[in-house]
């Protein structure tokens, strides 16, 4: 076990193995619809035109700005249409709607077996060139992450294992099936960043993937395997630094500025075949799950894949009622989704469907009874109960005093509050209204 720890947290019932002994499983549909804005910052510009042929690894959409990053097809065929895609999150993003050929022919990968014989800056652009993002969910664009400014300076890279949201499998197959080249990966992080220390972090109730890993790195000097206490928000960035290094990161600060980059195994994964195998990021592993589905997988699937048809590959629904939700990503930050209709982006870590009795909510809330239990389980030492009740009064600039953009929205307010208020909803209410 780690040596540190966070204060807070809950101890949701995972749900994770309805899932997490389904091999990875291949999913290629007929037609993909690929979004231009499938990360945080501005979205890719399309440089492709109506019914031309595109390869797969092809680029579809040049990066928009300097947080941004490069989208490719995720197929070979034909384009469509130039349209719109609407993301989990609600909002549209522009797109291109390709029909598969069926032929998988790619663009010209330049592969590099001899990585190691590459420069920094070669390491970065081929990194820059693949269109990675942070494929935990934060989907921020990685060739920014990995390139830190000069006077910030880098001692110890974090690797993200802990995969901590309910129900979700992807990270822990993916560990599992694709071990060596998780591990080829980091090295190749870790160049890049010309540091020298790694620390993969795994929540406990992963035994296997922490002994598969703690077994092939017994001789590294380079790379050290944490088993993590099982407490959710294990995963994020700011409570594994801490649970691993015992470094805290202030408020309003980022990882860099405690000399820590953090990068999820699905983004280390991505890297490995960017820099490895010369091709761009365009597929992912997405877990289908929840007692809602009838046969829970996880895919290897394209970006551009529909949700529904994943759930279709997975036997459809079953058990439903009328508080049955479908959510992408987990329960606990995910987006609830009002229709199936939209496709698996580079963040979409699986879908989720949870039966009437799961699913919670449909409750009216009531009263904040101060009982305190939001407090305990806040991760950032925050007091949500306020930030519920200022929301509610629509005093939102007070909020600022009680510091809601410390607030990373991990849910576990919302799942301990025995009055059922939506802490969550408040929270990001009141931060869209102070960001105007």
């Amino acid at each position: 076990m780690s040596s540190f720890s966070f204060k807070g947290g809950v101890h949701p019932d995972d749900g994770k193995h309805l899932s997490k002994d389904k091999p990875i499983e291949k999913y290629t549909p007929k037609q993909v619809l690929v979004p231009m804005q499938q990360h945080i910052g501005a979205p890719a510009k399309i440089v492709v035109e109506e019914n031309s042929h595109v390869l797969k690894g092809q680029l579809l959409g040049e990066a928009g700005g300097m947080v941004s990053a490069k989208v490719h097809s995720p197929v070979s065929g034909r384009v469509i249409k130039l349209t719109e895609a609407l993301l989990a999150a609600g909002r549209k993003s522009a797109a291109v709607l390709i029909e598969n050929d069926g032929l998988d022919e790619w663009v010209e990968c330049k592969a590099c077996s001899n990585w190691d014989s590459l420069t920094k800056a070669e390491l970065l652009a081929k990194i820059t060139d693949a269109g990675i993002v942070g494929m935990g969910g934060a989907t921020f664009p990685t060739h920014v992450k990995v390139n830190p400014p000069a006077n910030k300076k880098i001692n110890a890279l974090v690797i993200n294992g802990v995969e901590c949201e309910p129900y979700l499998t992807a990270d822990y197959r993916l560990m599992i099936e694709y071990a060596k080249e998780i591990l080829e990966g980091i090295s190749i992080l870790l160049k890049t960043l010309d540091i020298t220390k790694a620390y993969i972090g795994i929540e406990a109730n992963k035994p296997d993937a922490v002994k598969l890993f703690q077994d092939l790195t017994k001789n590294s000097k380079d790379i050290s395997v944490h088993s993590l206490k099982i407490r959710y928000p294990q995963g994020a960035e700011k409570v594994l630094i801490k649970s691993i290094l015992n470094r805290e990161v202030p408020p309003g600060a980022l990882p860099m500025d405690v000399g820590v980059v953090v990068q999820n195994t699905g983004t280390v994964y991505a890297i490995y075949e960017a820099v490895k195998l010369g091709r761009p990021l365009v597929e992912r592993i997405v877990s289908v799950t929840g007692e809602g589905i009838r046969s829970p997988k996880n895919f290897r699937t394209v970006i551009g894949t529909s949700v529904s048809e994943l759930i279709a590959a997975c036997g459809g629904t079953q058990g439903k009622g009328k508080n049955s939700k479908i959510i992408s990503g987990g329960p606990m930050m995910g987006f609830a989704l009002h229709t199936t209709d939209l496709p698996v982006i580079k963040g979409t870590s699986g879908i989720v469907v949870l039966t009437d009795d799961k699913a919670g909510g449909g409750e009216d809330y009531s009263a904040c009874i101060k009982c305190g239990r939001c407090v305990r389980a806040c991760p950032m030492g925050l007091q949500p109960y306020m930030l519920g009740i200022l929301a509610e009064k629509r005093m939102y600039d007070r909020a600022k005093e009680y510091k809601v953009d410390n607030c990373f929205e991990c849910g576990s307010c919302t799942y301990i509050c025995p009055s059922k208020r939506p802490m969550v909803e408040f929270i990001k209410a009141t931060k869209m209204v102070l960001k105007g």
